[in-house]
């Protein structure tokens, strides 16, 4: 009872800081707002910083950054959903920057002791000071005994505990929203937190960031010029990861990238190559392709650093994706509508034909156009209009990729403002089609097959006999069927009662 007294008191400091930076009940949106929403929007204006930025979501970004690395997550997820969010808010929220001051140098000393067994001067010839800090981790600059030049990565002190507290109380302000606010539904609130959890448990064990830097190394070797960090296992752990050092200038400096004198368009083909390759290939790709998160070397290599978010789409997910880019080049609406009904995510009452018709008129507008007007973005925020008209569900892995396909594209116009993503894109989708969808690929899907059938096969006996016995003592009246009692109502009511208490205290304590 005490901790989601804590978490209560905790949500309204959070609703608090949103309220200083105008980033809830949106005066952009107040047109859509019930009657005493809109008041309440107002109101909390009157609270508001006067220096907001227009954006709404750029307000929100800056509010979460305040708040610490799980609301940090939260923005980062909510980000990749432009179908629920909308695209100018989804667009302004994807400008959140996790950065930190650096914690104590002689703290991370101490980490890297416990964590590695020996003393920093042992392990390290050199160890240099922070060189970047976010909510998690910071990164120092080191050499190991052997002369090669590391980054390596150390988690702030017991930043599990303050994500543990911070999820307790997302998870009240989930259920909380799916109680109150029945149009949050359709973003399902409390799986979106568990999602949060999830990440943040991944984020917070570095040798999961490791192996996920070794995987994403092995599936960069089939696309030229791109490059992962070799992981150096011996010097990282579930606190600490040591990664070799990338020399080169980061695509967040333009200044720097312009004196190697490298073909910008080249580099920018060679980014969206990397990030569908590996997609369509492997099934994995980097998930956080921002600027600051990739360098250039002199020789023309393009290099990713920061393995904390990746993504990962089964093979079903990857021909999917394929078809849908095969049938928007080639202008094959009806591949396309069939790819989406066969996955799944139309419902049936939906027909083909109507679906393959909303697809042209998001296709049709974009051939014969520069690059420079038919920015990804916009070409997404209409199919997410036609996700909603059709009640789709779209998968959270493929929202991701969309995402980060649009954040690829971005950077990648910083470099060529002229890029073509759908023309870099071409000869990646044609020859996984080629591959996966011809005979090779025809005799991999019966093998699956296969094997999927041989497994339920071998299982079927033990589940007859474990529902032959479940029907038996059914009817004999050893086992019943009961349905959970409902919860007491005095419960619940003394509950709303101390958490209205304690919130009336929070707000209190807040103003003063």
């Amino acid at each position: 009872m005490f901790a989601t007294l804590a978490s209560f008191a905790r949500l309204l400091r959070a609703l608090l800081t949103l309220v200083r930076h105008d980033a809830i009940l949106p005066v952009e949106y107040q047109a859509l707002y019930p009657a005493p929403a809109r008041l309440a929007g107002r109101l909390a204006r009157l609270f508001a910083r006067r220096d907001a930025a227009d954006n709404p979501g750029e307000r929100l970004a800056r509010a979460l950054e305040t708040l610490g690395p799980s609301y940090v997550k939260f923005g980062q997820i909510l980000a990749t959903r432009g179908d629920v969010i909308g695209e100018r808010f989804a667009r302004g929220l994807s400008r959140l920057q996790d950065r930190m001051p650096p914690f104590d140098d002689a703290e991370a000393r101490a980490i890297l002791a416990a964590e590695l067994g020996a003393p920093v001067e042992t392990l390290f010839k050199t160890f240099g000071p922070p060189i970047a800090a976010a909510s998690i981790a910071q990164v120092h600059r080191a050499t190991t005994q052997d002369d090669v030049e590391v980054a390596v990565k150390v988690l702030r002190p017991d930043i599990e505990l303050r994500i543990a507290r911070d999820i307790r109380t997302l998870s009240l302000g989930a259920a909380l929203a799916e109680k109150l606010a029945p149009a949050s539904r359709r973003l399902e609130p409390r799986k979106f937190v568990a999602t949060i959890a999830r990440s943040l448990s991944f984020e917070t064990d570095l040798r999961l960031e490791a192996a996920a830097a070794s995987e994403l190394s092995e599936a960069a070797m089939s696309v030229e010029h791109y490059r992962i960090p070799e992981v150096e296992w011996t010097l990282s752990s579930k606190r600490i990861l040591t990664t070799h050092w990338v020399t080169g200038a980061p695509l967040s400096d333009p200044a720097r990238v312009e004196t190697l004198g490298l073909d910008k368009a080249a580099l920018a083909t060679t980014l969206t190559r990397a990030f569908l390759g590996t997609a369509l290939d492997r099934g994995v790709f980097h998930a956080d392709m921002h600027a600051g998160n990739l360098f250039a070397s002199a020789n023309g290599d393009l290099w990713a650093v920061d393995f904390g978010i990746m993504g990962r789409i089964g093979r079903p997910e990857r021909r999917f994706l394929a078809l849908i880019l095969h049938g928007f080049l080639t202008r094959d609406y009806m591949a396309a509508a069939r790819a989406h009904f066969a996955a799944g995510y139309v419902p049936d009452e939906h027909a083909v034909a109507d679906f393959a018709s909303a697809l042209r008129a998001v296709g049709e507008p974009i051939f014969g156009k520069r690059a420079d007007e038919v920015p990804m973005s916009r070409v997404l925020m209409q199919l997410f209009e036609i996700t909603d008209l059709f009640d789709m569900r779209l998968r959270p892995e493929l929202v991701m990729l969309q995402k980060t396909m649009v954040q690829c594209e971005g950077v990648a116009r910083g470099l060529d403002p002229q890029h073509n993503m759908w023309a870099a894109a071409t000869p990646v989708v044609e020859a996984w089609m080629k591959r996966e969808l011809g005979p090779e690929g025809r005799i991999r899907d019966i093998g699956e097959d296969l094997e999927r059938l041989y497994g339920a096969l071998r299982v079927l006996p033990d589940t007859i006999e474990d529902w032959t016995e479940i029907a038996a003592r059914l009817k004999s009246g050893e086992l019943a069927l009961c349905t959970a009692p409902a919860p007491r109502p005095w419960a619940i009511r003394l509950a709303w009662l101390g958490a209205a208490a304690l919130a009336g205290a929070a707000v209190m304590w807040a103003i003063l």
